[in-house]
Order: structure tokens, then sequence, then C-alpha cells
């Protein structure tokens, strides 16, 4: 029989871990799929005044987000609701959502996602914001949905 691997333990100090920016946003990956064997993505989202997403599912992923800073909105089972700092929000795989900073300042959130695999996403969208001139949309849906990532009308 075999025994399950045993993943090594991971430090990541303030400061660290990788930044990636795409959509305006800047996040930072504390844990990615290397670092947990592909059970689940960590990392800290910074969102512009007015930024967010447009809303969207995951065929893939569960999300769950804690605000830290800023305000922020969020999108779920059909309506907006303004949530608190500290307020945790889960999103299961499949649910229509979004979020939007509904305030003056920057968002700052911590997210997860499971199982890994988001931070793949955001690399690729990346990657197609820093060509020069505007992105190309229609290669970032196609990214998105290789990866499981569709968007909806709101």
């Amino acid at each position: 029989m075999n025994s399950p691997q045993i993943l090594p333990s991971v430090v990541v100090p303030p400061g660290g871990g990788k930044i990636i920016r795409a959509f305006g946003d800047e996040i930072t990956v504390h844990l990615g799929g290397a670092e947990t064997g592909g059970k689940f993505t960590m990392f800290t989202a910074v969102t512009p005044p007015g930024g967010g997403p447009p809303p969207h599912y995951h065929s893939n992923e569960e999300e769950w987000f804690l605000p830290l800073e800023g305000c922020v909105e969020f999108f779920m089972d059909g309506t907006w609701r303004e949530v608190s700092l500290g307020t945790v929000v889960f999103m299961p795989r499949g649910a229509v959502h979004t979020f939007r900073n509904s305030g003056q300042t920057p968002l700052r959130m911590l997210v997860h996602t499971a199982p890994s695999g988001f931070e793949n996403f955001f690399s690729r969208c990346a990657d197609e914001f820093a060509r020069p001139g505007p992105p190309d949309m229609q290669r970032i849906i196609a990214i998105s949905a290789e990866h499981g990532i569709y968007f909806v009308n709101g």
C-alpha cells in the first residue's frame, strides 16, 4: 500500500510570494499548487476603487474571501450585498458571483481557491495584459474557459 506524500512545511514571510498583475488588480500568491500538492491556492488581492471582475463562475474551484481593508460588495444569489471587513464569503463551485471595490481606497482581500490552479490562470492573463496595447479580450475569455472560468451576463 502506498503512503500519502508528505509535503514539506512552507514559511512565506511578510512581503514574500509571487506578485502577478492583471485586470487592474495585483495579487500576491502566498501558496500555490506547488506548495500545497495541488490542494489550494492562497493569495492577497488588491483591487482599485471601482474595480472587480465581471460576473462569472468557476467549474473547477471553490473560492472564499476575507476582506482585510477597504469596502467591498459581493454579487451572489442574484443580488449585491455589502459586507464588513473580517466577514468570510464563500462561493461554491458553479455559483455565479463577483465583487467590486465600492470604496475610495484600494480593497485588500485574502482569497483561497481549492483546488489550486487559479495562480496559473492569473499568470496567463497577466502575460496578455503585459503586451503592448489593450488586452485581447477574446484571448482572455479563451484562457478563462481553459481554466474553467466562465463569464455571464449580470
